[in-house]
């Protein structure tokens, strides 16, 4: 996206409810591409996050042309649509608020501009961490049937939510990711403030969960979506996920939105048998350290 000639302007809400009065429109125009950032404003409106975050809106006179968020450790999320020049004006404004930034994720294009720019601006190389999916729901088709049943997880289960949160941040985005979090987050999902996890029962056992945070004016996100491996080709995942997805629609919501990692052709295989329909690609860059030759 670019914006006419008129000089873009970066603005920093105060908060989040300052952040959405300017970006709101721009950002639910387009739900579904949007949906994470939308997400985490209703999660910082719960009191989820303790860190305070970095908004941003980037303005060409009255009209917003772009957003970025980021809840600090994580990696900085870009609207989509973002104007081009707004890329070059976030690198700036973070390499002096945020010079540890992790990573960013966003529309290809943007999140490529955005890691080139900030490397060339801090010498600290940039890397593909994973090509990712937006899938949105809207009908679920139901799988084929599996024995067991869905319930909500219950602070009996924080030990093994912890477990598995663990097993799937490694699995699902790399051996070098932190997940000594997986405890705290486990935790955060029994509180259920912003956020419900769901596990699926079969043979007396717990064999798989499926979440659903991130709520946005029509939808909310699913994810994650984690079986143990002894357990996979069962339909366990879809046969949770169809159900935890119909018990949104249910709710009222409109849709329902997941993110997938395009170098599992599996996942994406099961989703869509399910009912969801690609919307848009993206990807997250991480930084590495900067070159001490540099």
């Amino acid at each position: 996206m670019k914006a006419d000639g008129s000089s873009l302007r970066l603005e920093r809400p105060r908060d989040v409810s300052g952040f959405e009065d300017l970006a709101g429109p721009f950002l639910r125009a387009r739900e579904a591409e949007n949906n994470l950032i939308l997400g985490i404003c209703s999660g910082l409106r719960a009191g989820e996050y303790t860190i305070e975050p970095y908004l941003a809106v980037a303005r060409a006179g009255s009209e917003v042309v772009g957003a970025a968020l980021r809840t600090p450790p994580y990696r900085l999320v870009l609207s989509n649509p973002i104007d081009e020049r707004a890329v070059s004006l976030l690198v700036e404004d973070l390499r002096a608020s945020s010079p540890g930034l992790t990573g960013v994720l966003g529309e290809v294009a943007a999140s490529r501009r955005f890691a080139k720019l900030w490397t060339e601006r801090t010498g600290r190389p940039h890397r593909l961490n994973m090509a990712e999916r937006i899938f949105r729901l809207e009908r679920v088709i139901p799988p084929r049937l599996v024995p067991g049943t869905m319930r909500v997880a219950s602070a009996g289960d924080r030990a093994l939510l912890g477990e598995w949160i663990r097993a799937f941040v490694l699995e699902a985005l790399g051996p070098g990711e932190d997940a000594s979090h997986a405890d705290e987050q486990a935790g955060r999902w029994i509180e259920r403030r912003s956020r419900t996890m769901y596990l699926w029962e079969a043979d007396g056992r717990t064999v798989s969960m499926c979440g659903v945070s991130g709520e946005t004016a029509s939808g909310i996100r699913v994810a994650p979506v984690y079986t143990p491996s002894e357990l996979r080709g069962r339909g366990y995942a879809s046969a949770l996920t169809a159900a935890v997805s119909q018990a949104q629609l249910d709710r009222g919501r409109r849709f329902c939105f997941l993110f997938t990692d395009l170098a599992n052709p599996t996942s994406n295989r099961i989703y869509q048998r399910i009912g969801y329909e690609p919307v848009c690609d993206m990807a997250d860059h991480r930084f590495d350290p900067a070159d001490p030759d540099r």
